[in-house]
């Protein structure tokens, strides 16, 4: 058997992507997505997708996203192979000069369906082969009206804050004993700094006004935490939910949800996105109880 040749593809020769037969189990081709390039009105440069061919055909694949503008990717979107071909998967993301988180979509209940977890498992086996590790799984979430618009609680009051260093300081007393693995992790590579950087970074990111982001306090004037609502490139989501470490314990998370809800239902919203790490137990119950049903699970791995 020949070796794998590995590179990159041009806009000449994108085709190739589309050549490797996918039977759409898992991934981004089981929820209707497609692989478009931007010489053609979709989202992917042509140097930030691979292959891995053997013998001029394509066994493996991975295409990473960024917005317009990004110098890096964001993710990596597509990453698929053939049968027997996970040790040229492997190869090529070894191989290729890009690195960022890969995000396996799978339906919900995926463990219950041997064929979609064999697919899955094969896909995080040949990514961890190539040196990403297992970081968490999540659930993602899609309201719409049909769901039903879930009641104020009322026992909170929101307000915008303008300033940076307020919002910045809130944010890092909710890092304290957070739930959630991204942070997690970020904490403890870097730091509280570098953790509200990364954070940061992100949220100023989304393509959604500043002017959106809401701190919530009780009546009497005491900071509870912050809700974000935004647009990700795909369209509305719940950006980030928080509450202080102090505030705990009184349900007031759902209350945050619920008003980041309707906020973007406010500026036209009709699909909200958002996504909990499934051991967030806590918060993925907020969901369920604000009409939030699981229209699908990830598997998170990063570099």
């Amino acid at each position: 058997m020949t070796e794998p040749v590995v590179r990159a593809l041009t806009e000449h020769d994108t085709a190739l992507f589309t050549s490797l037969q996918d039977p759409g189990l898992v991934g981004r081709a089981a929820f209707g997505y497609s692989y478009t390039p931007v010489h053609e009105g979709g989202d992917y440069r042509p140097e930030w997708t691979w292959v891995a061919l053997r013998d001029g055909k394509v066994v493996a694949r991975a295409a990473w996203w960024g917005a317009p503008g990004d110098e890096k990717p964001m993710r990596l979107d597509w990453f698929d192979f053939a049968d027997g071909e996970e040790e040229a998967a492997a190869l090529l993301l070894r191989s290729a000069p890009l690195s960022a988180e890969y995000s396996i979509m799978v339906p919900p209940g995926w463990r219950e369906r041997p064929e979609i977890r064999a697919a899955a498992e094969a896909r995080v086996a040949a990514a961890e082969a190539a040196g990403m590790r297992r970081l968490v799984e999540r659930y993602r979430y899609v309201w719409t009206p049909g769901h039903g618009l879930p009641e104020r609680p009322g026992r909170l009051e929101f307000r915008p804050e303008p300033d940076d260093a307020v919002l910045q300081d809130v944010l890092r007393r909710v890092f304290e004993g957070t739930l959630d693995a991204h942070d997690r992790k970020a904490l403890q590579e870097g730091g509280p700094q570098a953790a509200l950087d990364d954070l940061w970074g992100f949220l100023t990111w989304l393509p959604s006004p500043r002017s959106w982001w809401k701190l919530a306090c009780t009546p009497e004037g005491e900071v509870v935490g912050v809700q974000i609502p935004a647009h990700n490139p795909s369209g509305p989501c719940v950006g980030y939910i928080g509450v202080v470490p102090e505030q705990r314990g009184h349900g007031y998370a759902y209350d945050l949800l619920v008003e980041c809800t309707h906020d973007l239902v406010a500026e036209g919203a009709t699909r909200i996105a958002a996504a909990t790490d499934q051991q967030n137990l806590p918060m993925a119950a907020n969901f369920a109880k604000a009409g939030y049903p699981v229209s699908q699970e990830q598997i998170d791995l990063v570099p």
